[in-house]
């Protein structure tokens, strides 16, 4: 999720709607491990599964963020 970019909708979830901002929250600390496991250059067995496992959990994390926003946005 680039949180650079600005999206009305999305920083009204971030300023008043706890759950969005926790799922916000995982969504870039997924993000900030999986580019340390990225950059091993020769990751363990456990390392990959880490990084598949986490990847997996990232996407679950991302659906229910716009699912959120996409119920905001039909409701009001």
């Amino acid at each position: 999720m680039d949180m650079s970019i600005s999206d009305p909708v999305r920083d009204e979830l971030l300023k008043t709607n706890p759950t969005f901002r926790d799922l916000v929250n995982r969504h870039q600390s997924y993000e900030e491990r999986l580019a340390q496991l990225s950059g091993l250059t020769y990751p363990s067995e456990d390392e990959q599964l880490e990084e598949s496992t986490l990847k997996k959990k990232k996407l679950m994390v991302k659906d229910e963020i716009y699912a959120m926003m996409h119920d905001y946005q039909t409701s009001h």
